[in-house]
């Protein structure tokens, strides 16, 4: 359930980057309910992480079971490549009114933002792999985060939960069986928002049938 990437530090990098990567210094102590979670979503011009870029990265953070809908996270990125046909799924246009960004600013704004904390996104590492593969691009190593795929808690609690009547535990289906509104559906923030509300209301369940919410718990899922 929680993974951990092996980052490889470089010399001649930027100073946010040092910055980031000496927070994992030190272990954290922390119980689940006093965790700061980020919840987040890229949208992209396509699903190969070598040859597709991400188009905007949306974030929400998490803490004490409540969601910081007034801090969260949203930035557009520039691009040189650009596929048409996606813009019926996310909107964004390659000029269009919208400020954009450069990769390495977006870079520096998103690890600022998630700092050590414990990452969630649905079908989490599709957005890790392109995370990571704009991070190699600028000369970076990968995300150190540990994330949470709500996919994965939610199939691997189903027994917990009994109702499954999912077929791919997509984020549409997965928010429908919890009654989690779908407000914004893809727009990086809007889903990111989707996927914290999923999260929290299906640890909601979990504590509803008594389950074990500490690390152990989530380890082992």
């Amino acid at each position: 359930m929680i993974f951990k990437w092996l980052n490889k530090d470089k010399k001649n990098v930027p100073e946010f980057w040092n910055t980031y990567v000496n927070l994992f210094k030190n272990s954290k102590n922390t119980s689940i309910t006093e965790s700061r979670f980020v919840a987040f979503d890229t949208e992209t011009t396509g699903f190969d992480n070598d040859k597709d870029r991400i188009l905007s990265i949306g974030a929400v953070s998490l803490q004490n079971n409540r969601i910081s809908v007034n801090n969260n996270f949203e930035v557009y990125i520039n691009q040189e490549i650009f596929k048409a046909e996606t813009v019926k799924i996310h909107g964004i246009l390659k000029r269009g009114s919208l400020k954009k960004i450069s990769e390495l600013e977006a870079i520096e704004a998103f690890l600022d933002y998630i700092k050590n904390d414990i990452l969630i996104a649905h079908h989490a590492r599709f957005d890790f792999r392109m995370i990571n593969s704009m991070l190699l691009r600028n000369g970076l190593g990968k995300l150190k985060n540990e994330f949470i795929d709500t996919a994965v808690l939610y199939k691997k609690s189903k027994h917990i939960i009994y109702q499954d009547n999912l077929e791919n535990y997509s984020l549409d289906e997965l928010a429908k069986e919890l009654n989690v509104p779908v407000v914004d559906r893809h727009t990086a923030n809007g889903d990111a928002l989707i996927t914290a509300i999923v999260f929290l209301k299906t640890l909601s369940r979990l504590k509803t049938k008594k389950q074990n919410l500490e690390w152990d718990y989530l380890l082992k899922t």
